[in-house]
């Protein structure tokens, strides 16, 4: 489904997604509130949302048609998610699944329609609706997990990509305000995004959140997010720790990467590291997770009822890295059950 209230842009998103045979087009919309008339009438996988219409505006309107679209992902196509950071980074925040600017000058030279289904592809079907209970999935199609240590943490690392800003929200939601470590954060978002994603997750997580700077002292029940256009690791400096911030290719090929990240913290802390890997499209993290587990270090993945792309989070459970998959809220709890002891995190 695709909801803007220009004809143009309606015609033209129609015709570049209709050009692949993936893909069919079962319903417009020209404002919010008729999107959602429309989705008591038919299933639909994906709906391209924009957030500049009359009436509700896509971003008020947001939960409701993340309600009405029953189990779809919303994805924003629309000018501000270039040039309104805020107003995306909150779309992410309650709940859209992906963000894409529509086409001006100088953005994706050519490549919009490459870039737009590609991103569709990821984002897949929509979850089918719950009749029965679901059969347990075959334990022996699953890769064993991983002990977890139940010794205390020294750092928390966490990774996401699409769908990431919803799923920590749940996480930190969850996390007792205080766990006596810091905490590092490494989401794909381009970099004018990183302030304003940076302030929004403080004010959810009740906590300090900085964008990382090269030589940054580490301090606990603080976070620190990768800037877009650096790697975000550590190193020691004397008696203490301190961010460096990287550039170089990584497998995966993202800047930020979440590979990096976690090399860095299991090579710095050895058990006491912990990785987290949400939701996202991928394989980035799995490199690093492997370094970190090599070095003593523990990887908790997000399940795939819970997340807006099962990749990342897939591709590390498929390598036999994770010692546990859970929903951000549970992932929180069983992190937290391992801080409890420290002084300072009652």
């Amino acid at each position: 489904m695709i909801v803007d209230d220009s004809t143009v842009a309606r015609a033209v998103l129609s015709r570049m997604i209709e050009a692949d045979p993936a893909f069919e087009i079962v319903a417009v919309a020209g404002t919010a509130e008729h999107a959602i008339e429309a989705l008591d009438q038919v299933r639909v996988d994906v709906v391209l949302l924009d957030l500049e219409m009359p009436g509700a505006g896509g971003l008020e309107a947001l939960p409701k048609v993340i309600a009405a679209a029953a189990g779809a992902k919303v994805m924003i196509v629309s000018s501000l998610a270039e040039e309104g950071a805020e107003q995306t980074v909150a779309a992410l925040a309650k709940g859209a699944a992906d963000t894409l600017p529509k086409p001006g000058k100088g953005n994706f030279y050519g490549r919009f329609s490459e870039v737009l289904i590609g991103k569709l592809k990821a984002l897949g079907h929509a979850a089918a609706p719950i009749l029965e209970p679901a059969p347990q999935r075959s334990l022996s199609a699953q890769p064993p997990l991983r002990a977890m240590p139940s010794d205390p943490i020294d750092i928390l690392a966490i990774g996401a990509s699409t769908g990431g800003i919803h799923s920590l929200g749940a996480f930190f939601h969850s996390l007792p305000k205080k766990i006596g470590v810091p905490i590092l954060v490494t989401q794909h978002l381009p970099g004018p995004f990183m302030p304003v994603f940076a302030r929004q997750l403080g004010v959810v997580a009740h906590r300090e959140c900085l964008v990382a700077q090269d030589g940054m002292q580490i301090r606990a029940d603080r976070i620190y997010v990768a800037p877009g256009d650096a790697h975000l690791t550590l190193e020691p400096a004397g008696k203490s720790i301190v961010i460096r911030l990287t550039h170089g290719r990584t497998a995966s090929g993202c800047m930020p990467s979440v590979d990096p990240m976690f090399a860095s913290i299991g090579a710095v802390y050895g058990s006491g590291a912990v990785g987290v890997i949400l939701t996202g499209m991928g394989r980035d993290g799995v490199e690093g997770a492997a370094r970190m587990v090599a070095c003593g270090g523990s990887v908790i993945a997000q399940d795939e009822a819970s997340s807006a792309v099962w990749g990342m989070p897939k591709a590390v459970l498929d390598a036999g890295l994770a010692c546990a998959v859970l929903p951000p809220d549970k992932i929180a709890r069983r992190v937290a059950s391992r801080t409890e002891e420290q002084p300072g995190c009652k």
